[in-house]
C-alpha cells in the first residue's frame, strides 16, 4: 500500500520575497493573545511591531510582557498609521466581524480567532472583504497542524487505510459557572453560540480537514446545568461526501475533560485523544485483525514530530504571505467548520436534516445562530 512522505517543515521559499519580517499587530490582549505574541516570535517572516487593547493599561503591560511593541489608543488609529501588514484579531467574537474588515478594508491581512463571527453572514462578509481587497483572511484552527495530524490526512488521501466508514467526534471540556460569569459568555448576541461554536468547532474542524467535506448535518442543542442563554450540550449526527457517517457530542458540563476523534475505515482505526494540543502521542493507527504487519509498519508516524499550535499554524501562514503563495491547507477552507456548527443550530431550529444547499434557505441562522434550546435542568 503507498505509504506517504514523512513529514518535514516547509522549506524556505526562494521566490523574492521582502528581506524584512512582515508587520504584525494584535488587538485585544487577553489570554489568547499571549499564544499569537509567542508564536509571532518564533516566526521569522514576523516581528510584532503594535498592540491596542480597549483597556490602556492592559495594552502596555502585555507590549512590555512581548519585547515592546508600539501601544495605540485605537484600532482605527492604528489602521490609519499605515504600519502594519498583518492584523491578529483576539477580541472577544462580538468585535471579530467588525474589526477584520475594517483592517481588510484598509489593505492589512487579518488572522482571526475563532470563533470567527457570530454568524455565517458575517463570516461571509468578512470572506468577500479579502476578496476584493486581495488580502488574506485566516481563521486559527490550530488542531489541523502538527506532523501527526499531517501524516494522518495524507494516509486517507492516499488511500493507504481504506474507505473511512464511521466516526466519533467528542469535545467534552468543563466549565464551572464562574466561567460564565465574563459578560459576554453564554449570550447569543455577545458570544454567538454556546460551546458548538466556543468549544466543539476545533474537532469539528479537524474531523472535517482529515474526512473532507460535509453532506448532511443533524443536531440537537441541550442545557443541560450551567445558567446560560446558549447552550452548554450539543449532540449531531454529520455524513459527509466521501460516506462517513460521525457522530458528534460537545459539552461544557463535563469533569474529566477530552478532545478525541476516532475514525474507523476498512483497514484500521485511527484515534486522537487530547485536550488542548496534540503530539505524537496523542495518536494511534490500529490495523484491522486481516492487515498484515508490514502493511501496519508503513502507516507508522514519521521520526520528526512536531505538536500542534499556534507556532506551526503562524509559520506557514507567514511563509505564504511572504512569498505570495496561496495559504496552506491549513488555514484555508475557513468557513467548513463553521458551516457545519451552523447546520446544528439550523438542524435544532427547524428540525430538519440540513445539506450544503439548504443551509443558506435559513435566514434566521444565517443572521445569528439563536436557536431553541431543550432545557433539561431540574427546578
Amino acid at each position: 500500500m503507498p505509504s506517504p512522505a514523512p513529514f518535514a517543515p516547509p522549506a524556505p521559499s526562494t521566490s523574492s520575497a521582502p528581506s524584512a519580517p512582515l508587520r504584525a499587530a494584535i488587538v485585544g490582549t487577553g489570554a489568547i493573545a499571549n499564544s499569537h505574541a509567542a508564536a509571532l516570535a518564533a516566526t521569522s517572516d514576523a516581528e510584532l511591531v503594535a498592540v491596542v487593547d480597549r483597556d490602556p493599561a492592559l495594552a502596555r503591560a502585555f507590549a512590555e510582557r512581548w519585547g515592546g511593541p508600539a501601544v495605540f489608543d485605537s484600532l482605527d488609529e492604528l489602521l490609519a498609521s499605515g504600519t502594519i501588514d498583518v492584523l491578529h484579531v483576539c477580541t472577544p467574537p462580538g468585535a471579530h466581524a467588525e474589526q477584520s474588515i475594517a483592517a481588510l478594508d484598509a489593505g492589512v491581512h487579518v488572522v482571526c480567532e475563532k470563533p470567527a463571527a457570530l454568524s455565517l453572514d458575517e463570516l461571509d462578509a468578512m470572506t468577500d472583504a479579502a476578496e476584493r481587497n486581495d488580502r488574506r483572511f485566516v481563521v486559527v484552527f490550530q488542531q489541523r497542524t502538527g506532523s501527526a495530524a499531517a501524516h494522518v490526512r495524507r494516509l486517507f488521501e492516499s488511500g493507504a487505510l481504506g474507505r473511512p466508514l464511521v466516526a466519533t467526534c467528542q469535545t467534552l471540556w468543563y466549565r464551572d459557572p464562574s466561567y460564565f460569569a465574563v459578560p459576554w459568555r453564554g449570550k447569543w448576541s455577545t458570544e454567538g453560540g454556546g460551546t458548538t461554536l466556543g468549544h466543539g468547532i476545533h474537532q469539528i474542524d479537524l474531523l472535517a480537514w482529515l474526512l473532507g467535506d460535509w453532506a448532511s448535518v443533524h443536531g440537537g442543542l441541550w442545557r443541560l446545568d450551567r445558567e446560560t442563554e446558549t447552550e452548554d450540550v450539543s449532540t449531531a449526527v454529520i455524513t459527509f461526501e466521501g460516506g462517513t457517517v460521525a457522530s458528534v457530542i460537545t459539552s461544557a458540563v463535563s469533569p474529566r475533560e477530552v478532545s478525541s476523534i476516532r475514525i474507523d475505515t476498512e483497514l484500521a482505526t485511527v484515534t486522537v485523544e487530547h485536550l488542548y494540543g496534540h503530539g505524537h502521542e496523542h495518536w494511534r493507527i490500529t490495523p484491522a485483525p486481516h492487515v498484515g504487519e508490514a502493511d501496519a509498519a508503513a502507516w507508522a508516524l514519521p521520526d520528526l514530530e512536531e505538536p500542534s499550535g499556534h507556532e506551526p499554524l503562524l509559520r506557514d501562514v507567514y511563509a505564504a504571505l511572504r512569498s505570495g503563495g496561496p495559504l496552506p491547507s491549513t488555514a484555508s477552507d475557513a468557513a467548513r467548520s463553521f458551516e457545519i456548527v451552523t447546520a446544528i443550530y439550523s438542524s435544532a431550529a427547524t428540525g430538519r436534516t440540513v445539506t450544503p444547499a439548504t443551509l443558506r434557505d435559513d435566514p434566521d441562522r444565517m443572521r445569528s445562530l439563536e436557536s431553541p434550546v431543550i432545557d433539561l435542568r431540574r427546578a
